[in-house]
């Protein structure tokens, strides 16, 4: 039997990276899944993939930072598969490495939409049909970012930062009712979120405190790396694992 045979997920930012390999292991573990993306060509490109699911892959395009877009998630899910068992919040963007004296409030609020808004707006729709059921599980797509404070920026550092608070606070408020939420903290990972971050706004200063440390990271990993852990959490070989964080930064963080 497959590990997620029947089971129903969502997942943002499902198009490339982390998200798409997410969906395609899912996928091939037996998973129903209403994946979501912004961009549509790579959710063309998913949709090719994932021939071979038709019927059990519904795809929805749009702005996770819309409430109406979470509206259609959850909606999906409902209609299709007529529950949901698990969402992964996916879906994140970097910013570019401003200290707190630097970066406006636009850049701010749109670095908090994507990263704990959409997360928070998601949780808390699937956590009425989780404690209707009183079964669910949350998967959040953390960082070591949001465990130290010289990955990034002020406005990624403190997104990341809050998603590991929400994900341990829901994870031990729900506990007992057969609800677990966890997240993963990768370092670097091969994706193309770096395509968010403007090299050009850098600061001299903020290179000489942030690059010392990026020549420590002893390597980048693969998105499927981070779809295995996923995997894991989402099964119930993971079941004792609950409003946890699981680094994934060969090493490191652990310096």
């Amino acid at each position: 039997m497959k590990k997620l045979e029947n089971k129903i997920a969502i997942i943002t930012g499902a198009g490339s990276g982390i998200g798409k390999e997410i969906t395609l292991l899912f996928a091939k573990e037996g998973a129903k899944i209403v994946a979501t993306d912004l961009n549509e060509k790579r959710l063309a490109e998913l949709e090719k993939e994932t021939s071979s699911y038709e019927g059990n892959i519904k795809l929805v395009k749009g702005d996770i930072t819309k409430t109406n877009l979470i509206d259609e998630i959850i909606k999906v899910a409902l209609k299709s598969f007529g529950t949901i068992d698990i969402l992964v919040n996916n879906a994140g963007i970097m910013d570019n490495f401003q200290g707190i004296d630097e970066v406006d409030e636009k850049e701010w609020m749109k670095v908090m939409d994507i990263n704990i808004n959409a997360p928070y707006r998601l949780m808390s729709h699937v956590m009425k049909v989780f404690l209707n059921k009183k079964s669910g599980n949350i998967i959040n797509i953390a960082s070591i970012g949001g465990l130290n404070g010289g990955r990034a920026g002020a406005a990624y550092t403190t997104s990341k930062f809050a998603l590991i608070g929400l994900t341990k606070n829901t994870g031990f408020l729900f506990a007992k009712n057969g609800i677990r939420c966890n997240a993963i903290a990768p370092g670097a990972i091969e994706t193309n979120i770096s395509e968010s971050i403007d090299y050009s706004k850098f600061k001299d200063e903020i290179k000489d405190r942030i690059m010392p440390g990026m020549v420590l990271n002893p390597r980048s990993g693969k998105p499927i790396e981070i779809a295995k852990i996923a995997l894991f959490l989402a099964t119930e070989e993971s079941s004792l694992v609950n409003g946890s964080v699981i680094v994934a930064d060969d090493g490191w963080s652990a310096y």
